[in-house]
């Protein structure tokens, strides 16, 4: 497991390492309670107000399951490996059509080659800064679901593939990491089964509604917001106070684009095997140190917007 032995001793280490089974379970809990909330609210005020928050808050914690995902992709989530396993690939990942096992080996080599030539996920920060319009172009394309879409019909592609070609999904170093499953099979069981409780709860429609839509716009615009904060504009180098960024976020920004402290990126590549909800205590700890001019931060994800893009409007 990779720690940067140069900001911290082992006895620094060990604590903030530790995982619980208690807390993996209270989070994943907490992330469903806030789909409930959610649905509650629409169900007790239906207007259009509460159907687009609804969207917008259910988006928010399908990224969150994707960052719990996450967690259990370092065997973070919970202290037992057959829990980050069994649930951080039925309860987490699936939903949102994602698969824990191929996530966690294309997330390795992007911790193992964070911004350099041999990282998948290079692609993703390679291009930035961008000019304002080309940014704007690319969330407008998130929130009206052209990129949901997209994705989802090459899920399908390489499901398919998959199916009768075990050599066709691209390797490791030609894709950078998705929350996406390359088979389709039981995500697609998963969600039947949200399907289902969705239907008994509320109306037929409320999967397509409060479920799928979500994951084709507002899921696919905080994901795009969250690569951009943790490495566009960041050192091309192997510096790991450089290559990554850390973002402050606001009560309303943790509700609406960054939940369960995915915003601090830095300290999780410093240690990445510490639970995402003892990551802000790292950040107090390398700030302790005195390291905080060294680390790349922003105080917002405002001022993360105006870093990665040029001032340049109408220039390709």
């Amino acid at each position: 497991m990779k720690v940067d032995k140069r900001y911290f001793t082992s006895d620094e280490i060990r604590p903030l390492a530790r995982r619980s089974n208690i807390m993996g379970l209270i989070l994943i809990l907490h992330c469903y309670l806030i789909i409930v909330m959610a649905l509650l609210m629409f169900y007790l005020w239906s207007n259009i107000v509460t159907f687009f928050l609804a969207i917008m808050i259910i988006g928010s914690r399908q990224l969150g399951l994707a960052i719990l995902m996450h967690d259990a992709a370092h065997r973070a989530l919970f202290a037992r490996k057959s829990f980050n396993d069994l649930l951080g690939f039925w309860i987490c990942g699936c939903p949102i059509l994602a698969d824990l096992f191929s996530y966690r080996r294309f997330h390795l080599m992007h911790h193992k080659y964070t911004q350099t030539e041999k990282d998948p996920d290079k692609v993703l920060s390679l291009p930035f800064p961008v000019t304002r319009l080309s940014l704007f172009r690319k969330f407008l394309r998130d929130l009206t679901g052209q990129t949901g879409v997209k994705l989802f019909l090459r899920q399908l592609l390489d499901s398919y593939r998959l199916a009768f070609d075990k050599d066709a999904i691209n390797n490791s170093s030609k894709q950078p990491q998705t929350f996406k499953a390359s088979s389709l099979f039981r995500p697609l069981v998963s969600n039947f089964f949200i399907f289902l409780i969705m239907g008994y709860l509320g109306a037929w429609w409320w999967w397509f509604a409060f479920w799928l839509l979500p994951l084709f716009t507002w899921f696919q615009i905080v994901v795009r917001i969250r690569n951009i904060a943790e490495h566009a504009a960041t050192e091309f180098s192997t510096n790991g106070l450089q290559n990554v960024r850390t973002t402050y976020a606001s009560p309303l920004m943790r509700l609406f684009v960054a939940p369960y402290w995915v915003n601090y990126h830095l300290e999780h590549h410093l240690i990445m095997h510490v639970p995402c909800w003892r990551l802000p205590k790292v950040h107090e700890l390398m700030l302790r140190k005195g390291y905080s001019n060294q680390m790349k931060l922003a105080k917002s994800y405002l001022e993360v917007f105006k870093e990665v893009t040029s001032k340049q409007i109408f220039s390709s």
